[in-house]
């Protein structure tokens, strides 16, 4: 168990990758992924060039990329408060290999550390590579990776108590799939956004007809069509609606498996669990809608991006941390246990 002052660190370390989380969202839907031309600096220096002879300077070196201060410091802001967090979670690791009492944290912290480097890494090649689609999905899984793994610290510190429950085996798959098909819809969602198809559909449920008859294969290949950058997208109509429709579609199988996991956690008489997984559900599917109603309105997108990564922790914790199957040796199945 971790001290009061480690469990309040670790917990302020999850609400600031989560607010990381939600300034990326914010950076990549004001357009400001390239508001600053290099990295890690903006136009040559560490802050947004504010000056009139800074910006004369700025401009002299990057003339192909015009100065726009708001997109500027949006990207900045996200870059100063995307490295507090990894400072904040380099000192976790630090702390934990530095006191042998914490040695059961060590491997959490310092897979933490590992992400945290991919990340910076990833943020430079969004950059340097001009929004390549395939780096900007693979930043968004590394900060959703990041939030799901502090959410795991924060519980084995003790800073959370969960109920531990007990559940047959073929309950617990359906967990399984419902936590494997929401991770492989945020994919496709960051692949909709990386690739500018959130707007291709404007109808529902599904989008414009004869939608079916453009389906392609080559709107989810890896490796994007060469091009100088991938601002506003480089995939042509047909492929945009391939990858929006087949997230439109990956919702309903979502759907379809998360509510089923809450009826087993219902059963068990995890009740409270399972109303919270069905109202997460419930607010993404209607951020969702509205984005779609609303041609993606800033700040429904945003809370769309919180609602996936909300959706996507609360399986992780019910799944694997509340359901365990040795929970207690000789528990009935399907009777809930005490809270740890």
């Amino acid at each position: 168990m971790a001290t009061r002052r480690y469990q309040l660190a670790v917990l302020s370390t999850l609400i600031l990758a989560v607010l990381v989380v939600g300034l990326g969202a914010f950076t990549r839907l004001t357009e400001a992924g390239l508001g600053c031309p290099d990295w890690p600096g903006c136009y040559g220096h560490l802050a947004v060039p504010a000056s009139e002879s800074a910006q004369s300077v700025a401009m002299s070196r990057f003339p192909d990329a015009p100065i726009d201060i708001n997109k500027a410091w949006n990207e900045m802001l996200h870059r100063y408060v995307a490295g507090t967090l990894g400072l904040a979670i380099f000192a976790l690791a630090w702390i934990s290999w530095r006191r042998p009492d914490y040695r059961a944290f060590r491997a959490l912290t310092t897979l933490l550390s590992v992400v945290v480097i991919a990340q910076a890494a990833l943020g430079m090649w969004t950059v340097t590579l001009s929004l390549m689609p395939v780096v900007v999905m693979a930043h968004l899984l590394g900060g959703f990776t990041t939030v799901c793994l502090l959410v795991w610290l924060t519980v084995a510190t003790g800073a959370c108590r969960l109920p531990v429950i007990a559940m047959s085996s073929s309950a617990r798959r359906v967990g399984t799939l419902a936590l494997v098909a929401v991770i492989v819809q945020i994919g496709l969602g960051g692949w909709t956004s990386a690739n500018y198809a959130a707007t291709v559909c404007t109808q529902l449920p599904i989008c414009e007809s004869p939608w079916w008859q453009l389906f392609t294969p080559s709107a989810f290949h890896p490796v994007s069509p060469l091009s100088d950058t991938y601002q506003f997208g480089v995939l042509n109509h047909a492929e945009r609606v391939t990858i929006h429709a087949t997230h439109r579609l990956g919702a309903m199988v979502v759907t379809a498996l998360v509510l089923a996991w809450a009826w087993m956690l219902w059963r068990v008489g995890a009740r409270a669990l399972a109303m919270t997984v069905s109202g997460v559900l419930a607010i993404q599917i209607t951020l969702g809608v509205t984005n779609v109603v609303a041609l993606l309105p800033l700040s429904v997108a945003v809370a769309h991006n919180l609602g996936g990564l909300s959706l996507l922790a609360t399986l992780l914790l019910t799944r694997f941390l509340c359901l365990s199957p040795s929970t207690r040796q000789g528990a009935r199945d399907g009777t809930v246990s005490t809270y740890r």
